[in-house]
């Protein structure tokens, strides 16, 4: 499989986490550091490895005891406490499914995460549990974090390391519903151990590092701060953050090395303001869930001199598929890079032929950390999973991501855009990023989306929803300047609407389907 490439080897020489191809039980990550290293920091202290794997093992005998039979749903709509944080873990040791909820969800979400997952307990915060009522919850019992906290982790009994099959199923990942009814990614031992040891090892995890964990814990993106930095044996802080300058204050107080984010996120970070001391302790800093704009990379690499910077691209259905290089970000940080460790990575015509270079084409990911398809969805699973192609290496299952990217001579990949996304005009086939890129580009906008609307000469025009950057007095005219100086006539949008803040998903990200519901009209 491969590693890292030559070139960024040079960039840091800590020892990589060995890719070591077998996947184990989820849960015995719990013991992947020295038993008397730091594991985990949080409001109730600091917990080491002996202390996490007994923790763990605890936790999931008081499930047991609370009536959780293997094979069972357990989920959490839970903030950042320790015992979302063990969960992951416990449920694994258990034989237990755990279904992570994003705490800003709202209760219709919830309710239906919890019927459709069929989740026999949900553990939640007062406040949260407050506002289910007996049919939101059906026949799931619900456990208040506040009231059980002790219990679960105050027993004598904990279950030892489990011995689980790694294509057991381990997790409920629910897609955040932002283009139709959320659906449960079904993920086993194997998917997220394997998820682990390749981040780890691609990012030059080490036992001294110290990862602040912003994301949500029920984002793939968010689990994996987690149980990467476990992997190495290095120490996870869990924070929920209100402002981007707790973010920062946090990464002082607890000399963070490792912090990952998306794009809203980096963006907002970006324009906070860092201390030195804050800036410096980083070694790495990594994104996902959309693009970097160039001059967002341009403004990080500046704040951050001496940490490296990872651009990397994902679906929840196989964790993630791309990452690149740092070495490579200043001279293409339009790429996604290359395939990270354990994933094969294809761009496929529809006849499933491999396209050729510079041809656009489907990105297509294989191998072990593809998902197992969409909980009870056999429909939807057909339509996303299929068996791997005959040009691929890996065996078993594929999954077809709906993007399209396009390979260089160099192997470097570069996305184009989500086929159902894309704008008809004109007879012309337009990426929306490619208007969002130009609209940041200008310098007139932080962030923008475009989307075809229906024009009855065009087919579509584009209408660009946008705000503002920071200090711009006249946007629009700076920015519709650049755009006549720069994007050929079909490219040009038929209306910009400004606004000071765009509607986001509960991951963090640009929700375009409430943004096309606020304001295409």
């Amino acid at each position: 499989m491969p590693a890292t490439s030559p070139e960024h080897a040079a960039v840091s020489p800590v020892p990589q986490v060995p890719l070591d191809p077998v996947a184990r039980p989820l849960d015995h990550l719990a013991s992947r550091g020295a038993a008397h290293a730091p594991a985990l920091i949080d409001e109730q202290g600091t917990l080491d490895f002996a202390g996490l794997d007994r923790a763990v093992g605890t936790l999931a005998a008081s499930l047991a005891r609370h009536g959780v039979r293997r094979g069972d749903r357990v989920a959490c709509w839970l903030a950042k406490t320790r015992l979302a944080c063990l969960l992951p873990l416990a449920a694994a040791r258990g034989g237990f499914v755990h279904v992570p909820v994003n705490p800003l969800l709202k209760r219709a979400q919830v309710a239906h995460i919890l019927a459709d997952s069929g989740a026999t307990l949900l553990i939640a915060g007062a406040a949260r549990a407050e506002s289910l009522s007996s049919e939101d919850l059906g026949g799931c019992r619900l456990l208040v974090e506040e009231e059980a906290s002790a219990g679960l982790f105050g027993g004598t009994e904990a279950l030892p390391p489990s011995i689980a099959d790694p294509g057991e199923l381990a997790a409920l990942l629910y897609t955040s519903g932002s283009t139709g009814r959320p659906k449960g990614v079904m993920l086993s031992h194997a998917n997220l151990w394997l998820g682990a040891i390749s981040v780890a090892h691609y990012l030059r995890l080490a036992p001294d590092d110290r990862t602040l964990c912003v994301l949500p814990l029920s984002f793939d993106l968010g689990q994996n701060q987690l149980l990467s930095t476990w992997a190495a044996g290095g120490c996870a802080i869990p924070f929920d953050y209100l402002m981007a300058r707790d973010v920062v204050r946090a990464v002082e107080a607890h000399r963070i090395t490792t912090l990952c984010g998306v794009p809203p996120l980096w963006l907002q970070l970006a324009e906070a303001s860092w201390t030195e001391t804050a800036s410096s302790s980083l070694r790495r800093i990594s994104s996902s869930g959309g693009r970097l704009s160039i001059p967002l990379i341009r403004r990080l690499r500046a704040l951050f001199p001496g940490a490296d910077l990872y651009s990397m691209y994902g679906l929840t259905e196989a964790f993630r598929s791309t990452y690149l290089d740092p070495a490579l970000i200043d001279i293409h940080p339009e790429s996604i890079g290359r395939a990270i460790p354990f994933a094969e990575v294809l761009v496929l015509r529809p006849d499933q032929s491999e396209a050729a270079e510079e041809e656009a084409g489907e990105l297509v990911h294989a191998g072990p950390l593809v998902g197992q398809g969409y909980w009870r969805d056999p429909e939807r699973t057909a339509q996303r999973f299929r068996p791997a192609p005959a040009i691929a290496r890996s065996a078993g299952m594929a999954v077809w991501s709906g993007d399209t990217v396009v390979r260089g001579a160099d192997g470097l990949l570069r996305f184009v855009g989500r086929d159902d996304d894309m704008i008809k005009t004109a007879g012309n086939r337009i990426s929306p990023q490619e208007i969002e890129d130009a609209a940041v580009a200008s310098g007139a906008a932080a962030e923008a989306v475009a989307f075809g609307v229906p024009d009855p000469a065009l087919g579509q025009s584009i209408l660009l929803v946008a705000r503002a950057a920071e200090g711009v007095e006249d946007a629009n005219r700076m920015l519709t300047g650049y755009f006549r100086r720069n994007l050929p006539n079909f490219m040009q949008p038929g209306s910009v609407v400004w606004h000071d803040s765009l509607p986001r998903n509960p991951n963090g990200k640009l929700d375009r389907v409430a943004i096309r519901a606020a304001f295409a009209r």
